[in-house]
């Protein structure tokens, strides 16, 4: 789960991380309001899951109420299109009016789970603000990492080495730089987070340490801790297909290519559209429908497919397990009465009750179902479909 950027704010001034003054606004009315409340210069920032908002014009710097009037117009009239937006950009229903400050450094700071060592680990750069995975490419060096204990937390000998890295001598600084260290590491375990990241963290002229920009997600399987951070979820920033198989206990990921996937299992759902692209497709979504699939479920993973306008064909990859090869011919069936299918759908079945599956598709004669022999060719017919 994502949160919006006043939303991570919040989270770390209740840690006591220090961030400047700020309001979070639906209308121009209101932000012109906030900017008279703050006062000074204010920065204008759409709250969006999307990054690169600087550089599509919707981080905007306004010295007074009239600019903020102006950037908040055209903000909420606007989609706003990055390079993780795609082409059709995204809505920005709300704005962050913040204190403006003045920088004088920029810095990266930001916690990640290490899969690898089974243990976070805290980053940091004195290259802020820009995306770390750019620092990560052009100067690895320029990231110091220190991995800590999920249960002993961040230690003060690792704080003390993270703030050497970067360059902070100035005793006061120092101290708050490692408060800022602190509230982050505890925010990330306390909260169950995937990633917990400032950036930047600036040092002002007169030497004040502040986090003015916050990005944190949250591990779904761990929401049930956390009623707080459930009332912060907003679904108007998520993909429909993805909230509607979610409710569905379907695991769906909108991609971009015209093949829609119907698998059971991740791994063979990740098989499958490694295969499409082996021989010349584009995967249009991952979709694992899981081992104990019901024949609604598996009904409903279609009409999620098929509502996709991009999808020009569907391939069905099923492994009978857990989830019998009967119970997806029933869905199949099913979705074509009910869906009705009008894209061409290859299958391929194998494992528990194939044969009762493969009797019932055959007597059911639907036009648009294409029997696959293996995955191979399942793969070489769906393709060919859709060329």
């Amino acid at each position: 789960m994502k949160v919006h950027e006043y939303q991570a704010r919040q989270l770390l001034q209740d840690a006591g991380v220090p961030v400047p003054a700020s309001e979070v606004v639906e209308t121009v009315k209101a932000a012109m309001a906030a900017h008279e409340k703050i006062g000074g210069t204010v920065v204008v920032k759409a709250q969006v899951f999307a990054g690169g908002r600087g550089k599509a014009g919707f981080v905007k710097l306004c010295k007074t109420p009239a600019e903020t009037e102006t950037a908040a117009k055209f903000m909420l009239s606007n989609r706003m299109v990055s390079k993780q937006t795609g082409p059709e950009g995204i809505e920005v229903k709300k704005l962050l009016v913040a204190d403006g400050v003045d920088i004088d450094s920029e810095y990266y700071v930001g916690v990640v789970l290490d899969r690898a060592r089974r243990t976070p680990v805290m980053m940091v750069s004195r290259e802020g603000g820009v995306e770390i995975e750019e620092v990560a490419a052009r100067n690895p060096d320029a990231i110091v990492k220190e991995w800590f204990h999920p249960h002993l937390g961040l230690q003060s000998f690792q704080i003390a080495k993270l703030i050497g890295a970067l360059g902070l001598t100035d005793k006061e600084q120092a101290k708050a730089t490692a408060k800022v260290l602190r509230g982050l590491a505890k925010i990330f375990l306390s909260k169950d987070c995937s990633l917990a990241e400032i950036n930047p963290l600036i040092r002002t002229p007169d030497g004040q340490i502040l986090a003015i920009d916050a990005k944190m997600n949250f591990d779904d399987s761990a929401m049930f801790r956390h009623a707080d951070l459930q009332k912060m979820h907003d679904p108007t920033e998520e993909n429909e297909a993805e909230l509607r198989a979610q409710k569905a206990d379907l695991t769906y990921i909108a991609l971009d290519g015209n093949i829609g996937c119907l698998v059971n299992g991740a791994g063979l759902a990740m098989s499958t559209m490694d295969i499409i692209k082996l021989h010349g497709g584009e995967p249009a979504n991952f979709l694992d429908v899981g081992g104990s699939v019901t024949a609604e479920g598996a009904t409903e993973a279609f009409r999620i497919i098929l509502a996709d306008p991009k999808v020009k064909g569907v391939l069905v990859n099923i492994f009978g397990g857990i989830a019998k090869c009967d119970t997806i011919a029933e869905a199949l069936i099913n979705a074509a009465k009910e869906v009705g299918f009008n894209v061409p759908v290859v299958v391929r079945l194998e494992g528990t009750n194939v044969e009762r599956a493969r009797a019932m598709l055959k007597e059911a004669a639907i036009k648009q179902l294409i029997p696959a022999d293996d995955l191979t060719d399942a793969a070489k017919k769906v393709c060919a479909q859709v060329a």
